[in-house]
């Protein structure tokens, strides 16, 4: 027998009993009464399955996952990687005419889903990241994993994202901490610390 504890659905979503579902197996604990089957749909794995299920290029390790950010029922970012150079890894997880991600995003119940292709290079990791937002300057200390960007005022609001969403997400999936201002800011800054 599967269940799914409410904390493991997002608050979106209701489902009535019969109702045909897609979770994720989270644990097969050993009760007194027999194995329960603990089941997940707010799991980052349950979206890194559904991928897997929806893109043959990542199924059959062309394309691979690097990393996933969630915020349950809203949004979540999936760095992807091609092994090879002749396959568009964010074009293969889009799919001809967004198909293979449409998918995914009814299965989450209108879950916005931002496809970031990954990089070594930290700073165009970073920018690919918090995309759409544009960076003017990226200071980086690799010892702290720390990285203090700096953008112009029309795109600070885009960068951190609706109750700082965007800017939380992003350092989630580079695992880094990410510090936003304006140049303005950043000087202000500056000043504060020389003082």
């Amino acid at each position: 027998e599967g269940y799914i504890p409410r904390i493991e659905l997002s608050s979106q979503e209701e489902f009535k009993q019969g109702k045909r579902l897609r979770p994720y197996v989270l644990d097969v604990p050993r009760e007194a009464l027999g194995p329960q089957i603990l089941l997940s749909r707010a799991n980052v794995n349950f979206v890194k399955r559904l991928f897997e299920l929806e893109v043959p290029e990542i199924y059959e390790g062309i394309v691979e996952i690097k990393s996933i950010a969630r915020t349950v029922g809203e949004r979540t970012k999936i760095a992807v990687y091609s092994k090879d150079e002749k396959v568009d890894c964010v074009g293969a997880c889009v799919g001809m005419r967004g198909a293979r991600v449409k998918t995914i995003v009814t299965e989450l119940q209108g879950e916005k889903i931002d496809i970031v292709r990954y990089a070594d290079d930290i700073k165009e990791y970073i920018q690919a990241a918090l995309s759409p937002a544009e960076i003017s300057q990226i200071q980086i200390n690799p010892e702290i994993k720390k990285a203090n960007l700096i953008v112009a005022e029309d795109q600070l609001s885009l960068a951190i994202g609706k109750r700082g969403q965007n800017v939380r997400l992003a350092s989630e999936l580079v695992g880094w901490e990410l510090n936003i201002f304006t140049a303005e800011q950043w000087q202000e800054n500056q000043r504060i610390r020389q003082a």
